[in-house]
């Protein structure tokens, strides 16, 4: 036993160094935010007493309450519409039988491998001839469904029972029915992960905003961030916050469901 104890040390040194090095990068973020654009250059690690006046200087240099409203709006609607979208879609691929559904999946995990730059010059011209450019709907759309989302919802629906499925077709329920009153249910654990992977990619997502939101009113926050790295001078006191502000909804999210983020990613069924 106590050699097992031993030989465990060095592990645990090793896992300690590497939680270190992950750490690091949030707590420099932290401690940046606290002092001024001089003591971040300089290397500072230590807590500051200017996270007040780097707050004032925030708010009063960019539309920080517009930016993140923007981006939580954006995120959160375009969160509802994928989950609704790509769950219906991921269900109807596992429990409804057709000889073309695996070609038809096929098909979509091959489109994964398309970048987004090569369809982001045709995407503009369509929305711009559509005219929602500057808009939520202009922001959503492009990311509504996505393959990845579909293929973790049918994946995650093979360990569904569909014994439950048949038994309340038989008792008269219809598809809707079944979906919302029994198959949500049951999957939350796998619907709570793929909101967190949905909600952190529309709310870090900068490319398509960058394109496709052109007023300063509907600028979001990774915009807002990048706004501030334009200048010839970066105050680096208030960039760091902007970037704390910026993270603190996602990390909310992510540490108020983890065990329903990791029960969603093994695919357990409640």
């Amino acid at each position: 036993m106590k050699r097992q104890k031993k030989a465990a040390i060095p592990k645990y040194i090793f896992l300690c160094i590497i939680c270190l090095f992950s750490v690091f990068p949030f707590y420099f973020m932290l401690v940046s935010a606290t002092n001024l654009s001089v003591e971040v250059i300089q290397g500072r690690m230590v807590p500051g007493l200017h996270l007040i006046d780097n707050w004032k200087k925030l708010i009063g240099t960019v539309h920080l309450g517009n930016a993140f409203w923007n981006s939580m709006r954006n995120s959160i609607l375009g969160t509802v519409a994928s989950l609704l979208v790509c769950s219906l879609a991921g269900y109807g691929f596992q429990v409804f039988r057709d000889k073309g559904k695996d070609t038809l999946m096929s098909l979509l995990l091959l489109s994964m491998m398309v970048p987004f730059a090569a369809i982001m010059v045709p995407l503009f011209r369509m929305f711009s001839q559509a005219k929602l450019l500057d808009s939520t709907m202009g922001f959503i759309l492009p990311t509504i469904s996505t393959a990845f989302l579909i293929f973790f919802f049918r994946q995650s629906s093979q360990s569904f029972p569909i014994e439950t499925i048949q038994a309340a077709r038989v008792d008269g329920l219809g598809e809707f029915g079944i979906f919302f009153r029994i198959y949500v249910p049951i999957m939350s654990p796998t619907f709570a992960a793929a909101a967190i992977v949905t909600f952190m990619a529309a709310w870090n997502n900068y490319l398509w905003p960058l394109i496709i939101m052109q007023s300063q009113g509907s600028q979001t926050m990774p915009l807002l961030i990048t706004g501030l790295m334009a200048g010839y001078t970066t105050d680096y006191g208030i960039l760091m916050l902007s970037v704390t502000v910026t993270t603190l909804p996602t990390m909310i999210l992510f540490f108020s469901q983890q065990k329903r983020f990791v029960e969603g990613v093994l695919g357990s069924v409640k």
